[in-house]
């Protein structure tokens, strides 16, 4: 399979959403429910119209942008170097926008279940797949952990990236255990991400400080 059979995959479940809009249209309320808060309990809503096409026109449009990039990217040989796990990484994503907006149409249909639990057991399969993607990245200005030291250092690149791998992985981990906490369910996902995030811009910047210090050993940090 192709680049272009790639994006088509992704393509065909943008218009799988679509068709699931239109089909849901007759049933939904007027106006549906769009929004839950971190209890699991709808708080928002938008108009029919808006409600059925948001996500469906949202992720074709960032279908779009994930083809452009790597076309414009001033390294766009670097992503080429992981082109099909950055194809699939497009096909995942689309795929989560797919069961979130299913999961907003059952639930407007009148389904019983607790969506904030489908929306992060999806998240947390994205972002297991996100770890494997920082595994196989290279250096690019779309892609990846992109600080002012990642960038400036392949050698940093390479470590932040491992380690970020390694740790999104534990996140997608930690999330699916959380699922068992029922209302806590979303600050398995929310704590360890904001903590993995800061954690990882901390870390390219001292592994480039150590690479750059010639009294320290460039094997430091890993």
């Amino acid at each position: 399979m192709d680049t272009r059979q790639r994006f088509t995959l992704a393509g065909l479940l943008v218009v799988s959403s679509a068709v699931a809009s239109l089909l849901a249209a007759p049933e939904v309320p007027d106006p549906m429910v769009s929004h839950w808060n971190a209890a699991g309990e709808p708080d928002g809503t938008l108009g029919k119209p808006l409600g059925l096409a948001l996500i469906p026109v949202l992720t074709a449009g960032l279908v779009g942008l994930f083809a452009l990039l790597p076309r414009i990217d001033p390294l766009g040989e670097n992503i080429a170097e992981f082109r099909p796990v950055y194809d699939w990484f497009v096909v995942v994503f689309t795929a989560f926008m797919v069961v979130v907006h299913g999961g907003i149409l059952a639930f407007n249909l009148g389904y019983e279940f607790d969506f904030l639990l489908v929306v992060l057991a999806a998240t947390a399969v994205l972002f297991y797949y996100v770890g494997y993607l920082l595994d196989h990245a290279e250096r690019n200005w779309f892609v990846g952990i992109r600080t002012p030291w990642t960038m400036s250092s392949e050698r940093v690149w390479d470590r932040t990236h491992r380690l970020g791998a390694r740790l999104f992985k534990a996140v997608a981990g930690v999330s699916l255990v959380g699922l068992l906490f029922g209302d806590l369910a979303i600050y398995f996902l929310l704590v360890p991400i904001l903590l993995v995030s800061v954690a990882l811009v901390v870390y390219s910047y001292l592994v480039y400080e150590r690479l750059e210090d010639p009294d320290r050993s460039p094997g430091d940090l890993g």
